[in-house]
């Protein structure tokens, strides 16, 4: 949790922009937890700090800036060189595989998948407008969801925070596992 000061401290002091800075890396396969940047961002909104519009605006942006960085390195397949990567990105694509484009915009609104996903959709060359659009769209929808929470929790928005981002953990968790066991069943 140390790493919590640190996230409100970038909204407290960038508001919006800081938002949008820390959407990026969390996009860029960088481990920021997107929901306490969410939440606190929804508790800035809740305070007065920005408004709701200006919020999910900074949020989808910076998620779609990271996206095309990590869609960028996946089309460059350097990834696959590091041990392991290869293979994981090749069972991500065949999701992509049978359910096209559309799998962008699922994995857009689950925990963990939605941060890795840019990387095989880039080495699967799914269509750049396609991927911009859904990956659009369901960064919108998780920045929404996630800033009226902090909205509705307010002032207990740390509390909602750890709670929800430990069962999103676990449920990203396990839809990673179930990915990995029907890919095994399927060879």
């Amino acid at each position: 949790m140390d790493r919590i000061p640190a996230l409100t401290q970038a909204i407290e002091q960038f508001g919006a922009f800081g938002v949008f800075l820390l959407m990026v890396p969390e996009s860029a396969c960088i481990p920021v937890p997107s929901e306490v940047t969410l939440l606190f961002a929804g508790f800035a909104v809740h305070a007065g700090w920005m408004s709701l519009p200006l919020a999910i605006v900074a949020a989808t942006a910076g998620n779609l800036v990271g996206s095309l960085l990590a869609y960028g390195l996946g089309a460059t397949r350097l990834l696959e060189a590091v041990p392991g990567a290869g293979a994981v990105i090749d069972r991500w694509g065949g999701l992509l595989d049978r359910h096209g484009p559309r799998a962008v915009l699922i994995a857009r609104l689950l925990p963990l998948a939605r941060t890795f996903v840019s990387l095989p959709a880039g080495a699967r060359r799914v269509p750049l407008r396609s991927f911009v659009i859904l990956t659009t769209l369901g960064c919108a929808l998780w920045a929404t969801g996630f800033i009226a929470i902090g909205l509705l929790a307010g002032a207990a928005w740390a509390s909602v925070g750890g709670l929800l981002g430990r069962v999103l953990l676990g449920a990203g968790l396990l839809a990673i596992a179930l990915t990995f066991l029907r890919t095994r069943q399927a060879d």
